[in-house]
């Protein structure tokens, strides 16, 4: 389903040293002239002062500095922006440096000298280029950048979508290719790869990290409380555990089978057609079967790129400007233009009916963004969801998710905001990569649910882990602890001892009645009874396809289909309709000064520590999170 376009009605796209002082007396012995010594208070105060004033003057060139480079960086990006104008364009979708959900604030955007893209820019460029007669191609640009596969299947989506409306060729070319870069590649009529390259074609495998034996050698344990049921809510094993339990190797394995399996037969599927580029290879028909990819996988015999060729992977190895120069001899190409600057030419008021778009990404975190990380604020986003079920302009709305969950809380405060919006306006998600656990809760609660095939969902379940770091105090920093309490459990949640018996036995009341709560939130979003989500839950992880067969997906698409299905429930006519993003962005000034206010030496030390130690910033975000936790049951890493 074709949604035609989306143009924006809204900005909203949118020293002081001193020495001791010694008396000196004068020589004509004048007490006029006889400088007296200034006395500790006022030597203090002179001190304080100049600190002071040292600090302002440091700080006032700061911002000076700060804001001369912004104007700077501003007046530099406004040299590059203009008007397309003449006909013969190809627009360059370039994948080098990763893919986001939704676009940045205008201030991201200027910061990364428009290098960042958008999920959200890169649909609206590939639908408009459809019915723009100015379009000749799309160019797919690759190079081993960063997508999950949810993000490399919406694409494919929309290029299939492109190639069955207008028939205008897609080219791709990349000196390298990630798994999910070749995926996306093989929508396009010409695969092209540096003959220096490597195409990644290795198959999927997922690798979990444990602490627990530098956790041993710390002398710190960690007590991981689940409900009884949730043998597949397995984050906290990580803390407990040396290896995959049972369980979770059993859920691993099924979908990561799961999305590989579906992921080939759809490169098998693209890849079987009639070449009619090249001379060498013209008129010639590429039959290629899942067992083929497998194989090629299986013994890494489709890497280099002479192999990938041989192998019919790709169509042929040259460099880029002869992809360019192929371009512009068989197809008149003229100009080459970003997605970018192409996807603000569609910037235009058109429509007369709103639909909100909400974008939640990132781990579940409670109160309110500092500005600083991406992330699932819980208040955030249910302020988002009121005010957009508070404009008259707005009539429907669209989610989307791109989570593994997080905060208990802040979940709790998401889901209520989705239930008291449900049935006053149409409310539909649309699910990315991930949306796990509290990512699910507040999914649940929507009028239609919509994933893609490679979505990870569910995870319904929660758990809470306790440090308890006495070991380390004594063996290792020689510290001892002793309390005076009132009561006998008082000091009973301290991580400096074990949790007492009662007090391990409220936390397992919480969790378990949490869980319940979870599956009583599913079991009311999805119409069904609770014992048949608990059947289902137990904290598992699946597919999107999996989902849609137990009854936790609806359907399984993109977020065209979703925008499609949310103005259908609004009876509206999607090409009437335009998207209001939220929450509405700052003023470029106001993030300018959110930006300065907000600068933290922190952040560069985090990011050297992460390159120096690995999996630094999951240990530290594990550090700072609430006891109880919906979330996916691991730190995943998917070699893809």
């Amino acid at each position: 389903m074709h949604p035609g376009r989306f143009p924006s009605k809204r900005s909203n796209t949118h020293t002081f040293k001193h020495s001791n002082i010694m008396t000196t007396e004068s020589t004509n012995n004048n007490p006029a002239t006889t400088r007296k010594p200034l006395g500790f208070g006022m030597t203090m105060l002179a001190s304080a002062v100049g600190v002071i004033v040292a600090f302002a003057v440091l700080q006032f060139l700061g911002f000076l500095i700060f804001i001369g480079m912004l104007v700077s960086l501003i007046s530099s990006s406004g040299k590059t922006v203009t008007t397309l104008t003449g006909t013969n364009y190809v627009v360059e979708l370039d994948l080098r440096g990763g893919l986001t959900e939704s676009t940045g604030t205008e201030l991201q955007d200027l910061m990364s000298r428009g290098k960042s893209v958008s999920m959200e820019e890169m649909l609206k460029a590939i639908d408009c280029a459809a019915t723009d007669d100015r379009v000749v191609a799309l160019y797919l640009h690759m190079g081993g950048g960063t997508m999950d596969w949810a993000q490399a299947e919406e694409l494919m989506i929309a290029l299939q979508d492109f190639d069955s409306e207008c028939g205008k060729p897609i080219f791709a070319y990349g000196d390298a290719y990630s798994q999910p870069e070749y995926y996306v590649a093989t929508a396009a009529r010409t695969i092209a790869v540096h003959p220096a390259g490597m195409i990644d074609f290795r198959g999927m495998g997922g690798q979990i990290i444990f602490y627990k034996g530098l956790l041993d050698k710390l002398g710190v344990k960690i007590d991981l409380i689940r409900p009884s049921s949730n043998a597949y809510k397995s984050a906290g094993e990580s803390y407990i555990r040396t290896d995959m339990s049972d369980e979770n190797r059993q859920q691993v394995r099924e979908y990561i089978s799961g999305i590989w399996n579906h992921c080939i037969e759809t490169i098998a599927e693209n890849r079987n057609h009639t070449i009619d580029i090249f001379y060498d290879l013209q008129g010639r028909k590429i039959t290629i079967t899942p067992e083929d990819l497998n194989a090629l996988a299986d013994n890494l015999t489709a890497c280099l790129p002479h192999e990938a060729k041989k192998a019919w992977l790709v169509d042929t190895l040259c460099f880029e400007q002869d992809i360019k120069q192929l371009m512009k001899e068989n197809y008149h190409a003229k100009k080459i233009v970003g997605v970018k600057t192409y996807a603000k030419e569609w910037d235009y008021n058109e429509g007369n009916h709103g639909i909100a778009v909400i974008y939640a990404e990132g781990n579940v975190l409670p109160g309110t963004s500092d500005g600083r990380d991406v992330a699932v604020y819980g208040d955030d986003i249910a302020k988002a969801l009121k005010d957009a079920a508070m404009d008259d302009d707005v009539k429907a709305i669209v989610l989307r998710i791109n989570s593994p969950g997080g905060a208990a809380t802040a979940s709790e405060t998401m889901t209520y905001a989705m239930k008291s919006v449900r049935g006053r306006k149409p409310i539909v998600v649309s699910m990315s990569g991930v949306a796990a656990s509290a990512g699910y809760e507040m999914a649940c609660m929507a009028d239609c649910i919509v994933a893609h095939p490679t979505t990870l969902t569910g995870s319904i379940g929660v758990f809470a882990t306790i440090p308890e770091i006495s070991d380390l105090l004594r063996k290792h920093l020689g510290i001892t602890t002793d309390t005076v309490q009132t009561n006998r459990n008082s000091t009973g949640l301290t991580i400096t001892r074990p949790l007492s018996p009662a007090a391990r036995d409220m936390m397992q009341r919480n969790v378990e009645d949490f869980y319940k709560t979870f599956c009583q939130r599913v079991a009311f979003g999805r119409n069904m009874k609770v014992d048949e989500v608990e059947k289902l839950a137990r904290g598992r992880v699946y597919t999107g396809a999996q989902a849609k067969e137990i009854g936790l997906v609806d359907t399984l698409g993109g977020m065209l289909l979703a925008l499609n299905i949310a103005a259908e429930r609004a009876h509206l006519d999607i090409k009437d309709c335009y998207i209001v993003k939220y929450p509405e962005e700052k003023s470029l000034w106001e993030q300018i000064m959110d930006a300065y206010y907000d600068r933290d030496e922190e952040k560069e030390i985090r990011a050297r520590l992460d390159a120096i130690i690995p999996f630094y910033s999951d240990l530290e975000a594990w550090s700072k999170m609430e006891p109880l936790q919906a979330r996916l049951p691991f730190i995943l890493r998917i070699d893809n």
